[in-house]
């Protein structure tokens, strides 16, 4: 049973319709999600989706969400969207859009999209070609937002060098006991510091363009339709910010070109798949290709090492401090996902000649 009044809550929002019930929804590691079942005045139903905010990782959520409202309402006004089912916020009673509770908790409401659903695990190269050819289009319409530079809701969210000084100091000021029993995984990511620096360095060169990038484009964070397979819409939009294009892409190929579980324990069930990644690729450079430099296509293969990398040393280092950003179901979790995430990463580094000779 959940600590939260879902009904209290949700009434706070212009829903125009009657509370019949909430239950926990989706498996997202930061905020807490509730789907809500509601009935119109005709009888009929209707669906939403709560969000409770993490307002301790997400430090400013009236920044965050001002980000959200700017993106979402700019898609929904582009008359030739392909996306056929946007995600927009319902707005609180009093024009708002979020609600703080007595509590001082941030809530949010979106409608639900109908029709369509996420995985969480690759299940077809179909999948693959749908997922990234959505990301792709989504930065690609949010390539002309007005409005300036959206709020940094992390400041260094994808600054690799940043996250492994992070990952430095987790060794020296973690749990003793953490440490002792993570000697592999750490060693692990030392070996594979020099990726680090990839793309900051592409970035601060000048090299490659900063753009409006979602910057979280794990598989489940697109919505494909339930008969047609396309991608429908692009959710999980918290940590919009200004960003690399390689950061999105090398992100969706981190779980995209993964087979097995994010946190499953026996690695020999978790492998780096070629052909996922050559869907994804086709799909992501048919939508966002003729916007991409030479260098963003010179580097799609490295970024998918440097952000699965990346990754993995947030798990680590969450796990060494005593696992206080990432939810965890037991003790050793977020250690099980960083272990997931450096195998993918050195498998991905055996093949990348053959992964860059796919861009032509």
């Amino acid at each position: 049973m959940s600590k939260y009044d879902y009904e209290s809550v949700i009434l706070q929002f212009q829903t125009g319709a009657e509370f019949v019930k909430g239950e926990p929804y989706g498996g997202g590691h930061i905020n807490d999600t509730f789907k809500i079942d509601m009935q119109n005045d005709d009888g009929s139903a209707i669906r939403f989706i709560l969000q409770r905010i993490n307002h301790l990782v997400f430090k400013r959520p009236d920044k965050m969400m001002e980000n959200i409202s700017r993106v979402t309402e700019h898609l929904r006004a582009k008359e030739n969207s392909a996306f056929k089912s946007p995600m927009y916020l319902i707005k609180s009673h009093d024009g708002g859009i979020f609600h703080q509770d007595p509590n001082g908790n941030y809530w949010r409401v979106y409608n639900f999209i109908e029709g369509a659903a996420t995985y969480d695990i690759i299940e077809s190269t179909e999948q693959a070609y749908q997922g990234a050819k959505a990301f792709g289009l989504f930065q690609l319409e949010l390539a002309d937002l007005p409005g300036g530079e959206l709020f940094e809701t992390i400041p260094d969210f994808h600054n690799t060098p940043q996250r492994y000084k992070n990952f430095e100091q987790a060794v020296i000021e973690g749990i003793p006991q953490r440490i002792n029993s993570a000697e592999d995984e750490i060693s692990q990511a030392k070996k594979l510091r020099k990726f680090a620096p990839a793309i900051t360095d592409l970035l601060n060169s000048g090299a490659i363009p900063a753009r409006v990038t979602h910057n979280d484009t794990k598989l489940n964070n697109v919505m494909l339709d339930d008969e047609s397979h396309v991608g429908v819409c692009v959710i999980d939009l918290d940590t919009l910010m200004t960003g690399s294009a390689l950061y999105d892409f090398g992100d969706y190929i981190r779980t995209a070109g993964r087979i097995g579980a994010e946190d499953e324990k026996d690695l020999d069930k978790v492998s780096f798949c070629q052909e996922m990644y050559e869907a994804s690729l086709k799909g992501y450079l048919e939508t966002s290709g003729d916007a991409l430099n030479e260098v963003e296509k010179q580097n799609l293969g490295v970024s998918a090492i440097v952000i699965t990398y990346e990754v993995g040393l947030r798990f680590l280092t969450d796990y060494l401090m005593g696992d206080t950003y990432f939810k965890t179901k037991h003790e050793t979790h977020n250690l099980e996902r960083a272990r997931v995430q450096f195998k993918m990463a050195r498998e991905i580094k055996k093949n990348l000649n053959s992964l860059n000779a796919l861009v032509k």
